[in-house]
């Protein structure tokens, strides 16, 4: 496929090689010379403003991808070809769909102020997708297909290649231990609390638990491989290993030996990254410190991530996540609400928006966490199960990448929790199972 534009920057570059990969090989070639375009002789898409003498796919460029730095930008969103759109110019398909999608794959509208949560995130409530009613659909893999169908029309010997669909659920382990392996002082401390505060049930509960009469009940991880096993699974695992217990980082200390057995056990098993502590978003040495001390666990390099509380910040969470030598991260999607956060369901590079260059650290979005249906919406498990099968099928129509997010201490059935472990496992029984021979990495 070659593309023709008057002016190639690093932001066109960027988008089309994205494009390339999800339609076609070999990769895109861009082109800003006019008869050399006229000359080619296979598929050709003509992204300028001239009208060229040609048979190829014209799209008539809206602006964004020949600017630099950062504005904010006109957008009114309407329907177009079954699906909502923006940046409108004409052309074959109505809108400028390369600026579109670079301005959703960019989040160039987290670069832009807005007013954050308590956690100092980038809320969905304020996303174009929530106020326009596409944050539970994959926009962009349906863009892309309308943009096959057309290329193929125009091109019907052109090589474009299928997706297949993958499913993976990953794992946020923040607290391993609910009641165990937290030493004298920190078990002495919540007996005191659950006493004066007449918790009598947890109070008797920690004393099972730490008798041996009781299972921990954030322990559900012989329950999960059993899970996994048996409908062949292949889960990711990220580990909070803050040094310093903090309000943010409560896990147990990455020093202990259960802490380093569990961590060594689930990295035979899974691929295994880093759930960055509270404390290392504004500190780079604990970051390094804490990766540092994950690849000392698991035995291997540790090159995947994502970040604890969902803290991101553009671009300083991403550029210290490079520094640190992280290439995967997992953290694309959104606290207070379920959907697609930069409207894919496909693995994509980061774009550095303010240093305008295209970045090796690939993003794996997911579009479901339970902690945003129990805390956010109040949600019970029922309702969580209808909007997972609901994104489930938004991804499987597109034939994207469907990832989840739970926490160990979600499956305890106690509390606000009470039924969300059968709901997982029901969900599991009728959709689970990674697609054979696709390797994620």
């Amino acid at each position: 496929m070659l593309v023709y534009s008057a002016h190639i920057t690093p932001r066109l570059q960027y988008i089309t090689r994205f494009f390339s990969k999800e339609l076609s090989t070999p990769e895109w070639q861009l082109t800003d010379d006019a008869q050399s375009f006229l000359t080619e002789q296979g598929a050709r898409i003509n992204y300028s403003t001239e009208v060229l003498d040609t048979q190829c796919l014209h799209i008539i460029p809206q602006g964004l991808l020949s600017q630099t730095g950062i504005q904010p930008q006109d957008i009114t969103v309407t329907p177009l070809n079954g699906s909502p759109a923006f940046f409108q110019t004409g052309g074959a398909l109505g809108f400028d769909i390369f600026a579109a999608a670079f301005y959703l794959l960019s989040r160039y509208e987290e670069y832009l102020p807005f007013d954050k949560d308590p956690y100092g995130r980038f809320p969905a409530t304020q996303s174009l997708a929530h106020k326009h009613g596409f944050l539970k659909t994959p926009l962009i893999n349906h863009w892309i297909q309308s943009l096959k169908k057309l290329l193929e029309a125009v091109f019907p010997d052109a090589p474009f290649r299928e997706t297949v669909f993958q499913f993976i659920p990953t794992y946020d382990i923040d607290m391993a231990w609910s009641y165990r392996h937290k030493g004298f002082l920190r078990n002495a401390a919540n007996l005191l609390k659950d006493a004066f505060s007449l918790q009598l049930s947890a109070f008797s509960k920690r004393i099972k638990v730490l008798f041996g009469k009781e299972n921990d009940p954030f322990d559900q991880f012989g329950w999960l491989n059993r899970l996994h096993e048996k409908h062949q699974l292949k889960p990711y695992y990220f580990f909070l290993v803050a040094e310093r217990t903090t309000r943010n980082d409560k896990n147990i200390s990455p020093h202990h030996k259960a802490m380093k057995a569990l961590i060594a056990d689930h990295a035979i098993r899974y691929p295994v990254g880093l759930h960055p502590s509270w404390n290392s978003n504004t500190a780079f040495s604990i970051l390094k410190k804490e990766k540092e001390l994950l690849a000392a666990a698991t035995g291997t390099t540790v090159n995947a991530s994502r970040q604890h509380f969902l803290k991101l910040s553009f671009p300083d969470t991403y550029r210290n996540l490079l520094k640190a030598g992280i290439l995967f991260d997992f953290s694309m999607g959104y606290a207070d609400d379920n959907g697609f956060r930069a409207s894919i369901a496909s693995p994509f590079c980061w774009y550095d928006l303010e240093a305008e260059t295209a970045t090796d650290l690939l993003i794996f979005p997911f579009c479901f966490m339970e902690g945003a249906v129990v805390f956010y919406k109040k949600g019970d498990p029922d309702s969580g199960l209808a909007e997972l099968h609901q994104l489930y099928d938004e991804v499987k129509k597109v034939n994207g990448f469907f990832s989840m997010i739970w926490h160990n201490s979600s499956f305890t059935d106690e509390g606000v929790f009470k039924g969300w472990k059968h709901m997982y496992e029901t969900f599991i029984k009728e959709r689970g199972r990674t697609t054979p021979d696709t390797p994620l990495l």
